[in-house]
Formats: C-alpha cells, structure tokens, sequence
C-alpha cells in the first residue's frame, strides 16, 4: 500500500523547513514526482505510487530511484545535480533534515529558471540551427559515453515495449482514446517491428544498444550558461533506459516534430548522424517515432488531457505513414549557398526526422577520421585522388540508404560532367525522383561569403573558388537558382520544383 507523505510534503512546502523565513516555495506536480523549488535550489521527491512500469511504493524504492538518478544525471549535469538528503525525526517526532534514521529521501538541484527548458524556449520560437546543433553534439557526446549493452536479439525488446504501450493505454487511456485508432496503430508497430527484425537485431549485437537517457524530449532538456544540457533521465528501470541510441533521439525527434518543429527536428537528426554512424538505422525511425508518440499519449491519458492524448494518438499513426524516397542533388561552387538550401529542404520530404543531408564536406572529415566537421583538413587531403573517393563514399551512403527508403539530399560541389551523372544514375537505378539544383551568384558574393564563414565544415578559401572559376563544368542540365537572394526565397523556389518532381512521379505511378 502506498505510504502517506503528506507530513513530508508539508514539511517540503514550509520555507521555514530551509532556513528561509518570510521566503516562498513553488510546487510542481508530475505523475511520480514533487518537486519543491526555494531561493537557488529544487528537492525533488519521489511519490509513493506504482505503474505498471513504475514502482515507488516503498522506501527502499524511493532511495534506489534517488541513487540512480544522481549516477544517471551528474555525468551530463554536474553542475545541476547536487546530492542527495534524507528527511528523519528528531527528538520531538517533527520532520527535520540529515537524522540518523530516514523516512524519505529527497534530490537537491540546482534550481534554473522556467525558461531556461527547451519545452519553453521552443513556444517562444527561441531554437535556431546554432543551438539545435549544440543540442545534436551534446547528445553525439551523451550516447558515446553510455555503457554499451550488448545483445543477440533486440526485436524482442521492441515488441516487449509496444505491448507495454499497449497495456498503458489501455489502463490509463482505454475509456476515451478511440479504439479503432488504438488498435491501428498497435497493429502498425508490430507491423513495422517485424519487418525491421533482423536490423534491429543486428544493431544490437553491433553495440548500438546503450544505457540511454530514455526520456529524452525537450522537457528535459535545459539551459545552463548557454549550453543545452540534457537532465531527468529515465532513473527507475535500467531496462527500459537501455536501448537503441536512435529510439532515445526519436523521443527528441517527435517532440520537436509534433510541435511543428520538423525542420528543426532534420538539423538535429542529420547533425547527430554527422558525429555518430549512425545512419544504418534510419529505416526504424518511423517506428521508433511511433512508440515514442504512443508513450506521449499514455502519459497524457494518465494525466488526465484526453484532447491531447488523442493527438499524440494521431501522430504516432502520421509517423507510419510511408513517404516516398526522393534524391535531391545540389551542386555549385563554394559559397553558392548549398548547405543552407540543404538544411531548409531536409525537414520538408521523408519520414520522422526528414530527409538525409549528405555533405561532401563533411564526408571528407570523417573519412579522414576527424572527430568534428569543423576540425581543418590540410591541403593534401584535397587533392584529386581524395576528391574521388568523397564522391565515391557519396554515392555509396546514397544508394544505401535510398535502398531503405530514405529520402537523400546530396549537397557537393558537382563540378565535373561525370559526378552529375552519376548521382542522377543512382536515381534512375532506384526509380525515385530526381532534381538537380544548381546554384549560381556572383563571384564577389561567392567570395563575400567564404570570407564570413565562421564553424563550418567547409575549408574553402576564397582561393579555392578562383581555382574553381577556372573549371570546365561542361552542360549543366540541372535547374539553375541563383542564390545571391534572401536564402529564404531560394528555400521556397527550390521547394515548389521539389514538390512539383514529387507530384509528377506520384501520378506516374497511379497510372
């Protein structure tokens, strides 16, 4: 039977309690927690509750999901994460702090303000490509540091997991979810897991299963002096918190997704798989996607929002749903605005996350081993032999990841006649649509430009571009933009050619 806590509650509510007369204390409420916010800290309270995922019934629990919290967190979050404080009696039989026998244990933190959640930087329109790229790195850095779990099946857990959505929509959200719409999408994640069986198992026997944050949405993502800082990891089942590195950024993915942030949620995806090989398992995005949308719509049944339940319900069958691959080629020498176009085009075709960015420039990097885009490569590494072999691994990833559905946005220079051709030769063989993009603008905006570049992965020097003026491109049958606009209005011309490609090949196949 859960214990009664309403004697440690009050204790927690009273400002007196730490030494500040006169001050005030904030609660705040969540299904298994209480957390009390004063002057510069929080004390965070475990309730004395048990889910059919969750239990906290007992003391020894409480302490446990305590413990594991501050070990899971202080490694992201040293300097949020304080310690832990126990709540006893002293002689009088009134609650005090640190007595020798515990009745509650408590995590102290260091308190940020409201606004500094990424939850509410989001509703004021406060993530940009800078910072959803810090994010990106951030979380590259988390999984890199995550225990590795290795296993010879991993499609048991998935299917284990979506039963357990099952089971939790059903006890908290079984009387107002629709039921058609319930069943649709359990049977399309069983669906969808057992087509990918054999993938997911392989990346778990490959060690792409971790001990992840597992709870890893923009509620629990902060602000601290300017940097974002994942926190509240999954502390109460090591089991549920150890999984694939993409189901823990799918959470992050349909959050920013759901809030009509999808081109945010590309930037953040292609970052990550620009720092980690991760690229193998974008065709389990949409089904990881899904189980994350389901678990929103739990969470929310169980707190008693049905209307958002229901549209957590309903995007979670929105990821599901097939997206025809497409390949995107844009070429143009340096500076001509390639990656920019890129980013803007990512977040408007494909699935859960959009579609794959691939950049020459940042191929180079890993291919030579360097651990960040933006670390320089010396002259040498472009010579033409290297040239070669970026556009060889271009073709390479984008055949692969075309094969598994995924649209593929190939962003390089695209100089020669034969590198053209031969990106739109993967198309072909593929049968996807295909639109080559061309940008073009004057030299001194071209030059303009590389001379302003700052963190990029991009090492071209304005002499570079004069040894590119001098190339032979040949016929360039591709589209042509000029991009010495607003980037915004290249976006949009480049949009309606894409979406008119799309159109075009969908009514091909009807016919």
């Amino acid at each position: 039977m859960p214990a009664d806590q309403s004697d440690v509650i009050d204790f927690l509510q009273n400002p007196g309690s730490y030494g500040i007369p006169g001050g005030s204390v904030t609660r705040i409420d969540t299904h298994c927690a209480v957390v009390f916010l004063i002057g510069e800290r929080a004390f965070k309270l475990k309730k004395s509750v048990r889910y059919p995922y969750l239990d906290f019934s007992t003391l020894a629990k409480r302490r446990a999901a305590c413990e594991a919290e501050l070990s899971l967190n202080r490694p992201a979050a040293p300097s949020l994460y304080v310690g832990l404080r126990s709540l006893g009696r002293d002689r009088r039989g009134e609650i005090c702090w640190d007595a020798p026998e515990a009745i509650e244990w408590v995590v102290e933190m260091r308190r940020f303000p409201a606004g500094a959640l990424l939850s509410v930087v989001a509703s004021r329109g406060g993530l940009d490509h800078r910072l959803c790229s810090a994010l990106a790195d951030r979380i590259a850095a988390y999984h890199d540091q995550a225990a590795i779990s290795i296993k010879k099946t991993g499609a048991g857990t998935i299917l284990s997991l979506i039963q357990g959505i099952r089971d939790a929509l059903d006890h908290a959200g079984g009387a107002f979810l629709n039921a058609q719409k319930l069943d649709t999408l359990i049977a399309g994640l069983r669906q969808e897991a057992e087509r990918h069986a054999a993938l997911v198992d392989r990346r778990a026997a490959q060690g792409h299963v971790r001990h992840c944050h597992g709870d890893l949405h923009l509620a629990n993502i902060c602000l601290l002096d300017g940097i974002p800082v994942p926190f509240d990891a999954l502390e109460f089942d090591a089991d549920l918190a150890t999984i694939d590195v993409l189901y823990d950024l799918a959470f992050l993915i349909m959050d920013l997704e759901h809030r009509g942030l999808r081109d945010l949620a590309a930037i953040i995806l292609n970052r990550y798989l620009d720092r980690r090989d991760e690229q193998d398992g974008l065709a389990l995005m949409p089904l990881f996607a899904a189980m994350r949308a389901g678990i929103r719509a739990y969470a929310s049944a169980a707190a008693g929002t049905p209307e958002i339940a229901e549209g957590y319900l309903g995007h979670a069958l929105k990821c599901l749903q097939t997206a025809p691959a497409m390949l995107i080629a844009i070429g143009g020498l340096s500076g001509s605005g390639k990656s920019r176009l890129g980013r803007a085009l990512a977040g408007r075709i494909g699935g859960p996350g959009g579609a794959r960015h691939l950049r020459s420039d940042v191929l180079r990097k890993r291919l030579a081993g360097l651990p960040s885009p933006e670390e320089r490569l010396p002259p040498s590494a472009y010579t033409e032999g290297a040239s070669d072999r970026v556009y060889a691994a271009l073709r390479e990833q984008t055949t692969s990841l075309l094969a598994d559905g995924i649209s593929v946005i190939c962003d390089a220079v695209f100089a020669k006649p034969v590198e053209r051709r031969d990106i739109e030769t993967i198309a072909a063989a593929k049968s996807v649509p295909f639109l080559g993009i061309w940008l073009e603008a004057p030299h001194a905006t071209l030059a303009a430009r590389i001379q302003s570049r700052r963190g990029d992965a991009s090492d071209a020097t304005t002499a570079v571009l004069e040894s590119q003026l001098s190339y032979e491109l040949g016929e360039i049958g591709w589209t042509r933009i000029a991009s010495d606009r607003d980037g915004d209005l290249v976006a949009t011309e480049a949009f309606s050619l894409m979406s008119e490609r799309l159109r075009r090949s969908l009514k091909k196949e009807r016919r």
